[in-house]
C-alpha cells in the first residue's frame, strides 16, 4: 500500500488525573510501531470546542480535516457512570460524513474489574449512526490503576498482545475499507 492509513487514536475525556491517558498513550505507542501506518494522538481537551450550536454546525475544521484523511478511528474512553463522557460525543458529533465507511476500534477503560465493557456497548450504537464500521475486537482496561504505575509504565504485558490483536483487526478492516472507498462506487 502506498500511502500509509492514517489511525489516530482519540483520547475520549478531558477530565483531571485520567488514568485513560495512560491507555490512549500506551494505544499510540503500539500503534506507532506498525509499518505503513501513522498516528497521532488527539485529546479532546485539546479541541476548541464551541458550545453555542449543535453538530456540524459547529465543526472544527483541523479536526475535520483529519478525520476526512483518517482512514479509521481508535478510540480509547473511560466509562462514567455506566456510560461515556459528554464531551467525546460533543466532539464526535461535529462530524457526519467525514467517518463513512472508515473503521473504528474502541478501548475501554475502568477502575473497575469490567474494563469500560459498558461504555464501548454504549458507544456501538452512536459510532454506527455516524457511518462508521466497528471492528469486533475490543481493548477492556479493567482496573486501570493496576495495569499502568503512577507514571504511566505498562504493568501487566498481557496488553501489548491484547492490543496487537485488535491493531491487527483493525489494520485490516481500514485496508479493506480503504480499498472500497477507493474502488467501488456507493450504491
Amino acid at each position: 500500500m502506498a500511502t500509509p492509513l492514517y489511525l489516530p487514536v482519540i483520547l475520549g475525556t478531558p477530565r483531571q488525573g485520567r488514568r485513560s491517558e495512560h491507555a490512549a498513550r500506551f494505544v499510540l505507542e503500539q500503534t506507532q510501531k506498525r509499518a505503513g501506518v501513522e498516528t497521532e494522538l488527539i485529546d479532546v481537551r485539546e479541541l476548541p470546542l464551541a458550545f453555542n450550536d449543535a453538530g456540524e454546525q459547529i465543526k472544527i475544521p483541523a479536526f475535520s480535516d483529519q478525520m476526512k484523511r483518517c482512514d479509521g478511528l481508535i478510540i480509547v474512553t473511560p466509562e462514567y457512570n455506566h456510560g461515556y463522557p459528554g464531551l467525546l460525543k460533543h466532539a464526535l458529533d461535529t462530524n457526519l460524513e467525514e467517518y463513512i465507511h472508515k473503521a473504528v476500534g474502541i478501548c475501554g477503560v475502568s477502575a473497575g474489574s469490567f474494563g469500560g465493557t459498558r461504555v464501548i456497548e454504549h458507544l456501538l450504537p452512536v459510532m454506527r449512526e455516524l457511518g462508521l464500521v466497528t471492528i469486533f475486537t475490543d481493548v477492556n482496561f479493567g482496573k486501570v490503576q493496576d495495569v499502568f504505575d503512577e507514571h504511566g509504565g505498562l504493568r501487566d504485558e498481557s496488553f501489548v498482545r491484547r492490543v496487537n490483536g485488535f491493531l491487527d483487526e483493525l489494520i485490516w478492516m481500514a485496508r479493506v475499507l480503504r480499498h472500497g472507498r477507493e474502488n467501488i462506487p456507493p450504491a
